[in-house]
């Protein structure tokens, strides 16, 4: 047990409670951690409602960058403040036993207003605002946003009758006032009173030491919450309830969907015998899109688009639901991919040096090739996700890095007057295989794939464009001007960028989910 666990958290109270109830836990098993504090886009934007700012993962993207950038081992978090999917590499390791699901309201002097027309209740939940105005429909709800013990003080300095919260972010860190009530009536957030941990998926160490914190019976009704929750096809955006529990040997599961304005409400109830509850979260899903649920939240997502950006890659349905609510999404792919067919006698018993810098290249290589018959000695490559579709196919990575320039330098450093072979494709930058060969280092190219420019005529009205690649961005040129904000993976497409527009801005990790997080802290600032 040599190794620290770096845990990585939000700053607030609540969120230190729980990281160090994790690192507690840990410590007591006999392994080293350490804290590691971590702000959050939820911490930093405190100015809209949640429902307002729409962004997926708002308390958990920045804990997932620095998992993703090695900064941290493991995150923690409030289950149900973090989306039904997870980023690429990211997994949950652990959650830990449920507490006290409920919301509760907290009241000011007495509850003798709920008897009347006019109230003022505080949220920043769409699900209670809902929820409460269905049961209350002539109350006015007010937002309210800010850590547990903001959200207190904001009641005390307010004219509001009350505020609603979870009552197991209050009883944790032991601010629960004497002036709340139980809202058992109120249909939960699908994971509300859970705590999940995430880890890599290769840290294999991390995922070992975290499994003995598990806890099976909350980690089959959250999880049968969060995949009812997937399956509407909701987020912080849609007023959706869900609870399961577990009472002998049956798993007794009630769903809902509410109109935003609390109006229309959808529900379902299921029983199913422990053990066949995988079918629950289909069901009911089925159940409620079926009596009209996605009429319901089509109709509350007929709002007008702020801004439209446009993809030049196409996106998965995953992915265009992590923008920010009023950002309207157009995409296609602006580069088609043909393989190559490698000769046989490209391919010798064992080269000494490979280099792979994409994804395509792998996929060229064993769509030639079977993997025991690439035997390569050394494989450099570029990129987290090319180093993973190495390693499961091909064999282990001697050394990764983020771009071209610096794996050339690592090679420069480490290689001398010695021979690489670069898979590559036809539409290569010539900076690395230039710098390699100023260095006495020998480049045999292969072309492994094409990329054949693919673009399409986008609309004046588009005001940021996505790109993943230097050829996106010239495919992209073909047909369009340079106009808008270029939103790009990394920094070796942001140079292919600069030479044309004004506005460049480049993602934290090289992903997608980066690049549509840069997004949506773009335009929440703006």
């Amino acid at each position: 047990m040599s190794k620290t666990i770096k845990i990585g958290t939000r700053d607030s109270e609540l969120a230190l409670w729980q990281a160090e109830t994790v690192q507690k836990s840990l410590e007591v098993l006999g392994y080293r951690t350490e804290l590691v504090l971590v702000k959050s886009t939820g911490d930093l934007v405190l100015d809209k409602p949640l429902y307002e700012l729409g962004t997926v993962g708002v308390f958990t993207r920045n804990l997932d960058i620095a998992m993703l950038n090695g900064e941290i081992d493991i995150a923690v978090h409030s289950l149900k403040d973090v989306p039904t999917v997870l980023p690429e590499r990211i997994i949950q390791a652990a959650v830990l036993k449920r507490a006290n699901y409920n919301d509760i309201l907290v009241f000011k002097d007495n509850v003798e207003f709920l008897s009347h027309p006019e109230a003022v209740i505080a949220t920043g939940s769409l699900r209670r605002r809902a929820q409460w105005l269905h049961r209350y429909p002539t109350h006015e709800v007010v937002d309210l946003r800010g850590n547990v013990n903001t959200r207190l003080q904001k009641l005390k300095d307010n004219e509001w009758n009350g505020a609603i919260f979870a009552a197991a972010g209050l009883e944790r860190i032991k601010v629960l006032p004497e002036n709340h009530i139980s809202l058992n009536w109120m249909i939960p957030a699908p994971a509300q009173g859970a705590i999940m941990i995430t880890a890599l998926e290769e840290d294999k160490y991390v995922r070992e030491a975290v499994a003995h914190l598990n806890d099976e019976e909350t980690q089959i009704c959250t999880t049968i919450e969060r995949n009812f929750l997937n399956l509407l096809e909701g987020g912080c955006t849609a007023p959706i309830g869900a609870l399961a529990q577990i009472k002998d040997e049956s798993v007794h599961f009630k769903g809902v969907l509410f109109s935003k304005d609390g109006k229309k409400k959808i529900e379902v109830e299921k029983i199913t015998k422990l053990g066949e509850e995988h079918t629950i979260a289909k069901y009911c899903s089925g159940t409620i899109i079926e009596k009209g649920g996605k009429q319901l939240m089509a109709e509350d997502e007929g709002l007008e688009k702020r801004v439209t950006v446009y993809s030049t890659k196409n996106l998965s349905k995953a992915q265009i639901k992590l923008f920010n609510n009023d950002i309207g999404v157009e995409n296609s792919d602006f580069l088609k991919i043909r393989f190559n067919r490698i000769l046989p006698k490209e391919i010798k018993s064992e080269i000494e040096h490979v280099i792979i810098t994409s994804k395509n290249a792998v996929e060229s290589l064993l769509n030639s090739f079977t993997s025991d018959e690439l035997k390569f000695k050394n494989i450099y490559c570029v990129g987290r996700r090319t180093k993973k579709l190495i390693e499961a196919n091909i064999g282990k990575v001697k050394h990764s890095e983020k771009n071209a320039k610096k794996l050339a330098n690592y090679l420069i450093d480490n290689l001398s007057e010695c021979e690489v072979t670069f898979f590559c494709g036809d539409q290569r930058l010539d900076e690395m295989p230039m710098l390699l060969a100023e260095n006495n280092i020998t480049v045999h190219e292969i072309e492994a794939y094409k990329a054949m420019l693919s673009p399409a005529k986008v609309d004046e009205n588009i005001e940021g464009i996505l790109f993943y690649s230097p050829s996106t961005v010239k495919s992209y040129l073909l047909e369009n001007k340079a106009d808008g904000i270029a939103f790009c993976i990394g920094d070796t497409t942001a140079a292919e960028a600069k030479k044309h527009f004004s506005n460049v801005q480049i993602s934290k990790v090289p992903s997608v989910e980066s690049v549509i997080e840069l997004v949506n802290l773009h335009y929440v600032k703006n």
